[in-house]
């Protein structure tokens, strides 16, 4: 009552080699069963026994054999093949699986690419060519099936990466009764007519483009907010610590004729400071006196300057260069030393060298 009830499984590698295989752990458990098959017709038929066991537990449980012709007869039985639990007759041609592929080439032209493959010898009007191809933005492969060898598609932006993989399906219910494709094609990857190792080649030139961009402009901007920063900087320190002139430049002939000697340059240059301060301060002290003088709001003061000018008049009789520094003496509370001079000064006066 078995016989013909049994589920099998049956392919036909590109009409090279029959594989058949069972549940035998189900169907025959704890027994070990026998295959025999051929390929003859007719009543006179040479069986023959399976050599290339496939197993499942060490149990047989399929067999491997080369495929001679189009009809195939099969028969499971026991272990020393005297009682048979299965047999089927059937053609082998609808069990065909094709093989990957051959050869296959992508031609690109603009935004369609074609893609064609070798035609197999025998049987290329049951086969047709399908392609599967995605973006690196599609979850899922899109497809494309047409005649054996050569299928077209066209819509295919430039700017992105597409995988690709191909292979050939047998044509159901025509030529096949069970629906068998080849295996994938090894996978490609694509991107405006160029090959490439994969997309994230594509996805990863583009990102060190994007952070060589972000840095250079991070640069430059930093640069140019140092440059702002700066010139802000100078004109803050200029304002809040002006600029102190070197006195190496205000007196040169002092630091480059009598090497720094202070005394030394006093001594040879005390008539220019004399008439220096004479030219600077007189027209001040005249003024200043003259206003005192009219407005005679303080008679101390007056006092004081009768008596700067009493001594400048007695200085001129005397000696002609205590005169002129004797008019340059304003009223003063406070005696000041420099050198061999002796200078009065009050809190309105200053001294220069």
């Amino acid at each position: 009552g078995w016989k013909g009830a049994i589920n099998t499984t049956i392919i036909n590698f590109n009409n090279e080699k029959m594989q058949i295989t069972w549940a035998t752990r189900e169907l025959f458990p704890n027994e070990n069963v026998s295959f025999f098959y051929t390929f003859d017709e007719g009543k006179h038929k040479v069986w023959k026994s399976c050599t290339t066991y496939l197993l499942d537990q060490d149990y047989n449980s399929g067999c491997l054999f080369k495929t001679e012709g189009p009809t195939l007869a099969i028969s499971i039985r026991n272990s020393n093949g005297s009682e048979e639990h299965f047999s089927k007759k059937l053609k082998s041609d609808f069990y065909i699986k094709p093989n990957r592929p051959e050869n296959v080439t992508f031609f690109w032209k603009e935004d369609t690419v074609t893609v064609s493959c070798n035609k197999p010898e025998r049987a290329a009007r049951c086969l047709r060519l399908e392609i599967q191809y995605k973006s690196k933005f599609d979850k899922e492969w899109q497809s494309r099936i047409s005649k054996c060898c050569s299928v077209g598609e066209q819509g295919f932006d430039p700017r992105k990466c597409y995988s690709f993989r191909v292979r050939l399906r047998r044509l159901v219910p025509y030529c096949n009764i069970v629906n068998y494709s080849s295996d994938w094609e090894a996978e490609t990857f694509w991107m405006n007519g160029t090959l490439l190792d994969s997309c994230d080649d594509d996805t990863t030139s583009q990102s060190n483009k994007v952070i060589v961009l972000s840095c250079s402009l991070a640069v430059l901007l930093m640069m140019l907010i140092l440059l702002i920063l700066l010139c802000k900087w100078q004109r803050v320190q200029m304002s809040v610590l002006p600029a102190i002139p070197d006195p190496k430049y205000l007196f040169a002939d002092l630091f480059s004729d009598h090497d720094g000697n202070l005394q030394e340059w006093l001594d040879k240059n005390d008539h220019v400071v004399l008439q220096t301060k004479l030219e600077y301060e007189e027209p001040e002290s005249i003024t200043e006196a003259e206003i005192q003088q009219e407005d005679g709001k303080n008679s101390d003061k007056q006092g004081s300057l009768e008596k700067v000018f009493t001594f400048s008049g007695a200085a001129e009789n005397n000696d002609g260069k205590a005169a002129e520094i004797a008019c340059l003496i304003p009223t003063s509370n406070t005696m000041v030393s420099f050198a061999d001079f002796h200078i009065l000064r009050n809190d309105d006066t200053y001294v220069m060298l």
